[in-house]
């Protein structure tokens, strides 16, 4: 495949490696300071372009791809509260296609499927109260994660005494403390900690006064989040529309 990169950073370093590993060819990378390769031939002969930015610059750069005919996967967070319902449009109506995950690791995959089934377990046992943690590095902009938000929708799908997720408890990088996690009981509170060079920690909680139930992810690095948005332009070079990990993984 021909693969363009949306994003210098750390991710998108691995990614490069990853699909160097994998046979493909890196055709253009676009970091913030060669914006105008967006409109080099370069870019438009991509098959897939791999976007890992920030919340306030997704939407432009899909924007940029949809407009050479470029498909695109992302991991970027943060930017569906304003512009989900317009992203659905161009993929429903418009031909366009994106894969977005808000996270591409095969583990948080997997943990994915465990959550909604434990959910689905929980919701016969009401004596079980449930709350969410997530830890990731100093350098994350948006808390919750979106992975936990995506984990705390699946829950609240399946978890008919909880209506709506709440941010709890946020532990910062400076050491400040700010929130909490006593909400109403239809609420599910995500607490959220930044420290460290964390990958991402996230940990979903069922309490009672007998006992808890405790079901954790611990990523060891960003390979794994590499590995998984490399198999998801590999999946979206021969399918179109809105695609995410449900389509990639059939779990």
């Amino acid at each position: 495949m021909n693969i363009a990169l949306i994003g210098y950073g750390k991710m998108g370093h691995m990614i490069e490696t990853i699909c160097k590993e994998r046979g493909h060819n890196i055709v253009c990378i676009i970091d913030v300071d060669n914006q105008q390769d967006f409109d080099s031939p370069e870019f438009a002969s991509a098959d897939v372009a791999i976007e890992f930015t920030s919340p306030t610059a997704a939407y432009a750069n899909y924007l940029r791809a949809f407009k050479a005919g470029v498909k695109v996967v992302s991991g970027s967070t943060g930017w569906m509260k304003d512009h989900a319902n317009d992203v659905k449009r161009m993929c429903k109506e418009e031909g366009k296609t994106l894969f977005w995950a808000s996270n591409f690791s095969i583990g948080v995959a997997i943990f994915s499927a465990v959550n909604r089934y434990l959910a689905r377990i929980m919701n016969s046992f009401p004596q079980y109260d449930v709350r969410m943690e997530e830890t990731h590095h100093i350098h994350k902009l948006d808390a919750p994660s979106g992975t936990a938000i995506t984990l705390a929708e699946e829950i609240i799908d399946d978890l008919d005494r909880k209506k709506e997720w709440v941010k709890g408890v946020q532990r910062h990088a400076d050491g400040t403390v700010t929130g909490t996690n006593d909400v109403p009981a239809d609420e599910l509170p995500i607490e959220s900690i930044r420290r460290d060079e964390v990958p991402g920690i996230h940990s979903i909680v069922y309490d009672s006064d007998a006992d808890a139930i405790t079901i954790t992810h611990d990523a060891h690095s960003r390979k794994g989040f590499a590995l998984g948005a490399v198999l998801a332009a590999e999946y979206t070079k021969d399918h179109e529309g809105l695609l995410t990990t449900s389509d990639l993984f059939k779990f």
